[in-house]
């Protein structure tokens, strides 16, 4: 957003051809100061609208990243899913016809509005070419797209910021789902463990694929069936397998990711 501030805050009163015919460069330079602003480097009767596009396409990116985060909640406030959901008051109303829902109505209010700012993005594109370089065709356009855009982003920052704040997640729940594929989630530990033991990575990944395969199929135990692999018991032993599964093991640089926001 700072970076396309930049780029649009500029200013130009250069003449009605952009060759100062009529006024002096001076004039142009002393009001863009005074504006905190600067001077367009070459201009026609207009500024070149390259930079409101790009000013309006960053808008777009930025409720786009909304929109991406407002969808994982959507998903993950799923009634099958429930591992986070938006605040829910005791008050609140869910879906019209079924009682037990709690439907994220403010994630899907962000996901609609970010069309909305991304579609402006594009008119916004559309005003790029102007007829030698003069018309005002833009106009009309960014009358409407300029500040629906940015209030609706400004609208968009702030309502999510809450839906955050006040996000309710459910650690128990996210456990459970991970222990629905009886461990198979655990495999890419164990084929690189395999692999920092010695094994050929093309023959460790057999070894594990087939055990994982038992599962998929025919539900039997991965664990336990890794324990009994003979390949896998010639390079692994029963307490290093056993290791493999600790999710913990998953999660040992989160807080790296952290420390590099300050957090």
């Amino acid at each position: 957003m700072k970076r396309a501030k930049n780029v649009v805050s500029v200013g130009k009163i250069s003449g009605a051809v952009g060759t100062y015919a009529d006024i002096d460069p001076f004039v142009e330079e002393y009001v863009c100061k005074k504006l905190d602003i600067t001077p367009s480097p070459v201009s026609t009767q207009t500024l070149q609208r390259d930079r409101h596009a790009e000013f309006m396409t960053t808008l777009a990116v930025i409720a786009s990243s909304i929109d991406k985060f407002a969808t994982e909640i959507r998903h993950l406030q799923r009634t099958e899913v429930r591992e986070a959901e938006e605040y829910f008051s005791p008050k609140q109303k869910g879906s019209s016809i079924m009682p037990h829902k709690r439907n994220p109505v403010t994630c899907e209010r962000m996901c609609g509005l970010a069309r909305v700012i991304r579609g402006n993005a594009q008119a916004a594109l559309e005003d790029v070419a102007l007829w030698h370089e003069r018309d005002i065709s833009h106009s009309s356009v960014e009358r409407i797209i300029l500040p629906d855009s940015t209030i609706a982003l400004d609208y968009m920052l702030t309502t999510f910021t809450r839906v955050i704040d006040r996000l309710i997640v459910y650690p128990e729940k996210m456990m459970q789902d991970l222990k629905l594929t009886g461990g198979l989630i655990f495999s890419p530990i164990l084929l690189n463990t395999l692999v920092e033991k010695g094994a050929v990575r093309e023959q460790a990944y057999r070894w594990v694929q087939r055990n994982a395969m038992k599962r998929w199929l025919e539900g039997e135990d991965f664990l336990d069936n890794l324990k009994k692999d003979e390949d896998i018991a010639a390079v692994m032993t029963n307490e290093e397998i056993e290791e493999c599964f600790d999710v913990k093991k998953m999660l040992r640089h989160v807080d790296t990711i952290f420390a590099r926001f300050g957090l």
